[in-house]
């Protein structure tokens, strides 16, 4: 009962009520996967951890591998048992903790920190002369395991999105404008659905070698319909 969601298509789940009814967490991973493909015909990857950032990487690692030679599957399932912990993460480029961004990543490798053990290995203090006190308190800590944020149900939805991974690339903005009338559209109704208002429109465009940009504007006023977001979009 005790689930997160964290996006469109992700989640935090609690299992550890669940053992004695459902299994062990990579049981109850291996049913879920099960469960989606019977019922959905899609994969899922699953990462179980103790913590909660620990068990999104995971999930990452467990996912496939997409690059300019095809997709490799992934192993679907990813458990970083508690005497892995530090094997698995440490290895890690530091971006791939929360909180560090391209700005953050900058700061880091310019004092020569470049991976999680990098970052778990320096001292807060150190730390903070580049990226700040309270920054270097939180990543010192994820670096070295420490996330207690329990998995919290029904929070306040925060935001309304829609993506879109594409079979072909598609170049031609004409496409891509139909593509973002049929996404503006799903949000608007959305939005609606949940009786919310938004003010803020990102679109996030990801290209054919995987890097990635957003771009945002804010109204003046809130609004719930499919034709601002589509033009605030374009």
């Amino acid at each position: 009962p005790l689930v997160e969601p964290l996006s469109l298509d992700e989640a935090f789940l609690d299992v550890g009520g669940s053992r004695r009814l459902l299994g062990a967490p990579s049981t109850i991973a291996a049913e879920i996967r099960r469960r989606v493909f019977e019922q959905e015909g899609l994969t899922c990857s699953v990462g179980v951890a103790r913590v909660k950032f620990l068990a999104k990487l995971a999930s990452q690692a467990a996912k496939p591998r997409a690059g300019h030679d095809g997709t490799r599957p992934g192993p679907g399932v990813l458990v970083v048992d508690p005497g892995d912990e530090r094997s698995f993460l440490h290895p890690l480029p530091v971006q791939a903790l929360w909180g560090v961004g391209p700005a953050t990543l900058a700061k880091l490798q310019r004092i020569g920190i470049r991976t999680v053990g990098d970052l778990a290995a320096t001292s807060p203090d150190a730390l903070a002369h580049s990226i700040g006190k309270a920054a270097a308190a939180h990543l010192h800590a994820l670096a070295n395991l420490v996330d207690p944020r329990p998995v919290v149900p029904d929070l306040e939805l925060k935001s309304v999105s829609h993506e879109e991974t594409f079979g072909r690339d598609k170049h031609r903005a004409e496409d891509l404008a139909v593509e973002l009338r049929k996404m503006g559209d799903a949000v608007g109704a959305r939005l609606r659905a949940s009786g919310l208002t938004a003010r803020t429109v990102t679109i996030k465009v990801r290209f054919g070698d995987f890097s990635t940009i957003s771009r945002s504007a804010t109204l003046d006023e809130p609004t719930d319909s499919g034709v601002d977001i589509v033009r605030v979009g374009r």
